[in-house]
């Protein structure tokens, strides 16, 4: 009988490092390794084939997915909505789903019975993964490591690792548990599982101490066609290189850090530092351009439907029905945010300055306070008798004391 093959989401990490021999020892598996690289840096990648090799595995499979991860899973949800608990810009949430799609293909072109990650069972991204597989091989197998070995912690995992002698850069002195991707980097563990423990300075990576930011505030300007940023200070740009550029810019100045205490789908709260750099600029750009061009009751809607959005999102519920429904109905009202916002950069904040589209609906002859030939303001007065006639009708039959009666609680 033929081994099952198994492709692993490897990261070269010490989780999936660990994963790769007990594969191989309690189910006797041919391991193939599989990287996704969604921006997370050379840094990550350099030598991650040769490690996953040393690991026992029988191939590495590195898989560019940057660009397909700005174009096509990170500027949908901005146009729709990529705020959870107001605050994540849900990076880790955002990639996982590509990274899991790709790893199906990566197992249909060997053959594999059966994927498998290391996420634990505490966390949301298992969720993500699963959820995936699920929706797109509901053939093959799921592993999850995690959930059936006796390994319970990172003392554990160098423990068993140094006894096969499985090289890792992993020590039991790292505090922290990160995820970074072109859009972001998280952090989690160590002193941070202190809610009331502010973050030490060494947490950060992508962004300066706001405090020692420059002291001259800088102004960027993002061009937008359709809800999609296109440019950046007029130089127009591929997806990924604006991400990289604002980045660079905002990051500079401190801007992007979040510090959350979030609710977990799994029914736990956790901490979670997020950097969004670029991201941040990105989220205030683009309402500059939907405060131009979006009516009063398309905008509310959006903002309404940007929490549902957002919590698929976060949920692992990417290939649903519903989730399709809403980047379709976000890409419609997207269809006239064409324009420009300016977004001023200061010592850690991000605001708008500025904003223009061809599609505005402002029209400044019937905004200004300055005397108009436009609108007639004696035509306000039957506007508000109307709107206010259900009260006008209630005070009438009821009479004047009723809203005394309803604030004192009879």
């Amino acid at each position: 009988m033929a081994k099952k093959k198994v492709v692993l989401a490897y990261s070269g990490g010490l989780d999936t490092s660990a994963v790769i021999p007990w594969l191989k020892e309690n189910m006797d598996c041919e391991v193939i390794a599989y990287v996704g690289d969604v921006g997370q840096g050379a840094e990550e990648l350099e030598g991650v084939e040769e490690k996953a090799i040393k690991s026992g595995a029988s191939a590495c499979r590195v898989v560019d997915l940057t660009r397909e991860f700005v174009a096509d899973y990170v500027f949908p949800t901005l146009l729709a909505g990529i705020q959870y608990e107001h605050d994540y810009l849900l990076g880790t949430s955002i990639a996982r789903p590509l990274i899991a799609k790709a790893q199906v293909e990566v197992a249909r072109e060997f053959g594999a019975d059966a994927v498998a990650h290391g996420c634990t069972g505490k966390g949301n991204d298992q969720v993500r993964f699963e959820s995936t597989f699920s929706a797109l091989a509901p053939d093959l197998e799921i592993i999850a490591p995690w959930r059936t070995w006796d390994l319970r912690s990172r003392e554990d995992l160098l423990a068993y690792l140094q006894e096969r002698n499985i090289p890792t850069t992993s020590s039991a002195k790292k505090i922290y548990s990160r995820d970074r991707n072109l859009w972001h980097i998280s952090h989690e563990g160590g002193v941070l599982e202190d809610p009331a423990a502010p973050p030490p300075d060494d947490v950060w990576m992508m962004t300066a101490d706001p405090s020692q930011a420059p002291d001259t505030a800088q102004d960027v300007t993002v061009e937008f066609e359709a809800g999609v940023p296109v440019g950046v200070n007029g130089e127009r740009l591929a997806p990924e290189e604006i991400v990289s550029r604002l980045n660079t810019i905002a990051g500079e100045h401190g801007v992007g850090r979040v510090d959350i205490l979030e609710n977990r789908l799994v029914g736990m709260k956790s901490r979670g530092l997020y950097e969004t750099p670029g991201g941040t600029v990105l989220v205030e750009a683009i309402k500059g351009i939907e405060q131009c061009v979006l009516d009063r009751e398309t905008l509310h809607w959006k903002q309404q439907m940007s929490v549902t959005y957002a919590e698929l999102v976060y949920n692992g519920r990417w290939f649903t029905p519903l989730r399709e429904a809403l980047s379709t109905c976000a890409a419609k009202i997207g269809e006239r945010l064409t324009g420009s916002s300016t977004v001023r950069l200061y010592k850690g904040r991000a605001w708008l300055v500025g904003r223009s589209s061809p599609f505005s609906l402002y029209e400044e002859s019937y905004a200004t306070f300055s005397a108009d030939e436009v609108y007639n303001q004696k035509h306000a007065e039957g506007f508000i008798r109307l709107l206010s006639l259900p009260e006008r009708i209630a005070a009438l039959k009821f009479g004047a004391g009723r809203e005394a009666t309803a604030t004192s609680g009879v």
